[in-house]
């Protein structure tokens, strides 16, 4: 034990002596491995912002909007617009066997909302029920949409966040009346805010009941399509079946229009499923090149500790020479070596992963950026850059151990 504390002794003598050259070698290795886990936890807050965003906008959400079909059939060079329509929706529901879930929405953007205290004009959506199993729509004050009040056709209201503060500006809402285009509404709910910064749109919206939307503000510019709606959303069964369940639904709406279900620019959908899966692509591709690049730099830091390590070995040739001379094992000479390298390279690694620490906690601190979460230490890559730390550690500190060790103390004496 007592040899232990002597030869570690000895070891930060020996670095505190090269005051310059310990610094710079501790520089280059704690800054590689700072930067490594810095630019993998800003990656990481990107990957956990975006999925936090998909999370926000519903489990597994995939959209359909009308789109345009051939003016003739079979002719794809003359092309019109067609809606979707309740039968679509009615539709999907009855013969799409990988379809979870379906509701269809109508949107209004026209219709003028007063309250006693305020007006605007906020996105008026009317919904089934269940949509809020679909979307994220957390409630916050009051209840959600019920059948009763799509069944009756009640002139109920549920308000979002940001509608809420207009109308209702720092008074209580829920029990109290809205007009839209004059019609008379009761708010029965409220919804907790979505999303973050200029993502208010969702909080912005007024949701009434389905058939309450259809009698008194029906979809426009629709021309003579009958029982219109906006647009639909659905749910696969199983994540894994989102094109099977898109493939069906492309069916039913191509069978109800009149149209190959293949025609090209047929369908406006958007699979947020395929979008999440494509961006965790990419964010695993940039993993991996980040990865690489860290286990690039830390190789280099080691080749730089080895070096260093034989200078030393080179400058400390008589002194390797006399303690041979007196005594010394070749294997108390080889670890003393070894465990400078060692400890030059995990104490730069500490310092580096203590840095990027503090760095990206004080970044948590004073960055808010919309679709991004503060950068965190992400575990896995801290213990992967210990791990290769520990392995360049002994790298670099074994072959110039070794180099000492093999010194006969005639010839190290009698070098100059």
């Amino acid at each position: 034990m007592r040899l232990l504390i002597d030869i570690f002794g000895q070891t930060l003598q020996i670095l505190w002596a090269h005051k310059l050259r310990s610094f710079l070698t501790m520089f280059g290795i704690a800054w590689g491995v700072g930067s490594l886990l810095l630019l993998v936890g800003l990656g990481e807050g990107f990957r956990s912002g975006n999925r936090r965003s998909f999370n926000e906008l519903g489990e597994d959400v995939m959209f359909v909007w009308g789109g345009r079909e051939p003016a003739m059939n079979g002719s794809f060079t003359s092309m019109h617009w067609y809606f979707l329509t309740y039968r679509d929706f009615l539709g999907i529901q009855a013969y799409c066997p990988n379809v979870r879930a379906a509701a269809a929405v109508i949107q209004r953007g026209d219709v003028r909302a007063v309250s006693d205290f305020f007006q605007s004009s906020g996105q008026l959506t009317g919904v089934p029920a269940d949509y809020n199993k679909i979307r994220y729509l957390p409630i916050s004050e009051g209840r959600w949409l019920n059948d009763l009040d799509n069944q009756q056709k009640r002139s109920v209201l549920v308000l979002g966040d940001e509608a809420r503060r207009l109308l209702f500006p720092g008074r209580p809402s829920i029990g109290s009346s809205v007009l839209l285009n004059g019609v008379r509404f009761q708010v029965i709910g409220t919804l907790t805010r979505v999303g973050h910064g200029n993502n208010n749109d969702v909080n912005l919206r007024i949701f009434i009941p389905f058939n309450t939307m259809r009698q008194h503000f029906p979809p426009l510019n629709v021309g003579e399509t009958q029982d219109a709606v906006s647009f639909i959303l659905y749910q696969p069964k199983v994540r894994d079946l989102h094109a099977t369940a898109q493939m069906e639904v492309h069916k039913v709406i191509a069978r109800n229009h009149g149209f190959p279900p293949d025609t090209p620019d047929a369908f406006e959908e958007w699979d947020s499923i395929a979008t999440a899966e494509s961006v965790g692509k990419i964010f695993d591709a940039m993993d991996m090149f980040l990865g690489s690049v860290g286990l690039v730099t830390l190789s280099l830091g080691a080749i730089g500790v080895v070096n260093i390590m034989l200078v030393a070995v080179a400058d400390r040739t008589r002194e390797i020479g006399l303690r041979k001379a007196l005594g010394a094992t070749k294997r108390s000479i080889m670890f003393q070596f070894f465990a400078e390298g060692a400890f030059l390279t995990l104490l730069s690694g500490g310092l580096g992963i203590g840095g990027a620490a503090a760095f990206m906690a004080v970044l948590s601190s004073v960055v808010h950026l919309e679709g991004f979460d503060p950068p965190q230490l992400v575990f896995a890559s801290a213990m992967v850059a210990l791990g290769s730390l520990t392995i360049a550690g002994v790298g670099a500190g074994l072959y110039p151990a070794r180099q000492a060790a093999a010194l006969e103390p005639v010839d190290a004496l009698r070098k100059e």
